[in-house]
């Protein structure tokens, strides 16, 4: 799973590309999946290294878990309470297995969980939910042992922010729980809207999701389904800001453009032309972009946190300067050392990223640190003069199942 990208810059993309289903959809659906009395079958999951940890996740816990074709077969009732620490461990979804598994059995064992390195993710809220409804935490060390012989019962919960982690978490808990549960403050991400349609087409009562209000009635039975997960929006960007710095055109397919109009948006101010239709966005670039000045990143229907580095990327020599703020993680820019040693004149202080456009870009030994960071290094190589090799291959294939393939086939030289 490891090793180095190569990229052979300066070839424009050209053609079709069809977005994969979202894999920050798909990790909360196979979550979902143990809730019910009978495997789900998820129609089309990209294959990536944090659906194999999850995979692993329900295994652990006695639910099926395997590939049939190009779709997955998961869930039904687990056996065992105690999750593994390998996967458990290095994976931020990882959590949104504690409240099912304990709904179930009465009991979860699990460990904080990791991610990329990108700042901190406290789990606190997540298990502050879970106390107001019936469950006991104990925390030793990087184990956490949450326990509810009773049951989980409904509860009003104010989250204290708009996270979708812990708006997933509290949809789990309350379709589990006995009676109704509120979340207020909830996330609006379009990925809270798909885990609720799931959770209904499985027998659910939920209503509310894609608002700041839900509402669960809880203590339904729920059974298995076959569902075809949401597009990757995050995946979109990807193609749409390679396009921004390599040049071409190139049809984004399967992907509701206003998943992420923001990321378009951008492109579009920056000097892109962009068309959209139902369910597909054109990008195109021939002449040189012009920075933006200041952007900032937010809540859905916000430019997306998981784009930042995406938008950074394709922004590298582009005329003038471009701000980036990121809200969420104080440690999102950390690719910024990669694009300096590509010729860009970037600079981060905390959570801002300066952009001193203008300077062409050549290719360079960089190495990737986190998923997004990963994929924003590859971006900006597909738009330098030369030669680059991207060491850390294995963050970027926890988020992107043949991306590599994709790009090849719009032109690149990349492998």
């Amino acid at each position: 799973m490891g090793g180095r990208i190569k990229v052979q810059g300066g070839r424009p993309l050209y053609g079709r590309a069809q977005v994969p289903p979202a894999k920050n959809s798909v990790l909360p659906l196979l979550a979902a999946s143990v809730l019910c009395g009978s495997p789900a079958a998820l129609l089309g999951p990209p294959r990536l290294s944090d659906v194999e940890d999850c995979l692993a996740i329900l295994r652990a816990a006695g639910c099926q878990a395997r590939w049939q074709g190009p779709n997955l077969l998961a869930g039904g009732p687990p056996s065992r309470c105690r999750l593994p620490q390998a996967q458990a461990g290095r994976m931020r979804a990882s959590i949104l297995f504690a409240a099912p598994v304990l709904a179930r059995l009465g009991r979860v064992e699990t460990w904080l969980p990791g991610g990329c390195r990108i700042g901190s993710r406290p789990v606190d809220w997540h298990l502050s939910a879970l106390e107001q409804m019936g469950a006991r935490v104990c925390q030793v060390g990087q184990r956490l042992v949450l326990s509810a012989p009773s049951g989980l019962h409904g509860a009003c919960l104010s989250l204290p922010g708009p996270s979708v982690g812990a708006t997933e978490t509290a949809l789990l808990a309350g379709c589990a729980a006995r009676g109704r549960t509120v979340v207020e403050n909830a996330a609006l991400e379009p990925e809270i809207l798909d885990l609720a349609q799931f959770l209904n087409r499985c027998g659910g009562c939920v209503e509310g999701a894609g608002t700041s209000r839900i509402v669960i009635e809880g203590g339904r039975r729920l059974h298995g389904t076959a569902y075809r997960p949401m597009p990757d929006r995050i995946f979109a960007s990807t193609l749409a800001c390679a396009v921004a710095s390599a040049r071409g055109r190139v049809t984004i397919a399967g992907c509701s453009p206003g998943l992420y109009a923001p990321v378009l948006d951008v492109l579009e101010q920056a000097g892109c032309w962009v068309l959209r239709g139902a369910g597909w966005a054109s990008v195109g670039r021939a002449g040189p972009l012009r920075g933006v000045g200041l952007l900032e990143t937010g809540v859905y229907p916000g430019l997306a946190t998981d784009a930042a580095p995406l938008v950074a990327a394709a922004l590298l020599s582009a005329r003038g300067q471009t701000v980036l703020v990121d809200h969420v993680f104080e440690a999102r820019f950390g690719c910024a050392g990669g694009f300096e040693a590509m010729g860009a004149a970037v600079s981060v202080r905390g959570r801002t990223l300066h952009i001193h456009g203008g300077r062409p870009l050549h290719g360079a030994d960089v190495t990737a640190g986190d998923l997004r960071g990963g994929a924003a290094l590859v971006v900006a190589a597909l738009g330098a003069r030369g030669s680059s090799r991207i060491a850390g291959r294995e963050y970027i294939a926890r988020g992107y199942g043949g991306l590599e393939e994709m790009l090849r086939s719009l032109g690149a030289r990349i492998g």
